[in-house]
């Protein structure tokens, strides 16, 4: 009628075949073909970040504890037992390093750099705290990239690989350090310093704050050279490293001034209530 709705001409054909006559008038074209290989890269390059940011996680949290572990070397009784136990440690953490490197094969580090920085920052700081308390000293970038060098030992995930894809497998894996983490995890190495000082005070230590003292000055003395030529984040902690060092020195005026009248056991005690009159005076929080 004239009020009713009027049957489309292509209704009388069923979806299924519509479709495949949609399909046949739009093939996909080339610009279609070239997209989609670009979202299959896509896709594989964020999987690979994303598991990069959880080693990068699992590297900080091993780092942070190996860093704890150390703190107990100068109340320890067996300090050697200490360092043992935080070279375990650190060599579980250089596991998960090799598998960054095994995910970086054939890759532009620069380009999943900001997934594993963190890592490796905390992984320096750990290192260099624990090559300071065996030597009194500051370990290189050198000698930190050389305990980075991994070997092919364990073949287990490649075993079901065809073997020219296996010929292909580098027999040794590597991942370098770059000198901005260098920078960082050695400026994050003096808070870690910062700690052991107020520690040895406690444990009646009145040698190792002094050590300290002349340590930490030389690192701010080298941070002062960069100055605002070098990265943003360096810059940043550069402040953070003055607190320490003014913190450190304030104990050795302490124990300088005051050392002979007070007991050892009060010494922590009255530098504690000195580094937060300094806080507060820098309205740190």
């Amino acid at each position: 009628g004239s009020g009713g709705f009027r049957k489309r001409k292509h209704d009388n054909f069923p979806h299924g075949q519509r479709r495949e006559e949609k399909e046949n008038v739009n093939p996909p074209s080339a610009l279609m073909t070239s997209f989609k290989s670009f979202q299959l890269e896509l896709d594989t390059r964020h999987d690979k970040y994303e598991r990069l940011v959880k080693l990068s996680r699992d590297i900080t949290i091993e780092s942070k504890r190996t860093i704890f572990l150390l703190h107990r070397f100068t109340s320890a009784p067996n300090g050697e037992e200490i360092l043992s136990e935080s070279e375990v440690k650190l060599d579980a953490v250089r596991r998960k390093i090799k598998q960054v490197a095994q995910e970086l094969i054939g890759e532009d580090m620069y380009q999943f750099h900001r997934a594993i920085s963190p890592g490796l920052q905390e992984y320096v700081e750990a290192v260099s705290f624990q090559y300071f308390i065996k030597t009194r000293s500051l370990i290189s970038v050198e000698e930190i990239n050389k305990q980075l060098i991994f070997t092919a030992e364990d073949r287990e995930e490649t075993t079901n690989m065809t073997s020219n894809s296996h010929d292909k497998q580098p027999h040794t894996w590597s991942l370098k350090v770059t000198p901005v983490d260098y920078l960082l995890g050695v400026a994050d190495l003096t808070g870690e310093l910062m700690r052991l000082c107020i520690s040895s005070v406690g444990n009646g230590d009145i040698d190792t704050p002094f050590e300290l003292s002349q340590f930490l000055r030389q690192i701010y003395d080298g941070f002062t050279f960069i100055g605002n030529t070098g990265p943003y984040e360096v810059s940043k902690k550069l402040y953070t490293l003055k607190q320490s060092l003014a913190k450190v020195e304030n104990a050795c005026y302490t124990l300088k001034v005051r050392g002979s009248e007070i007991p050892k056991h009060m010494l922590a005690d009255v530098f504690s209530t000195k580094t937060e009159l300094i806080d507060q005076e820098e309205g740190l929080p």
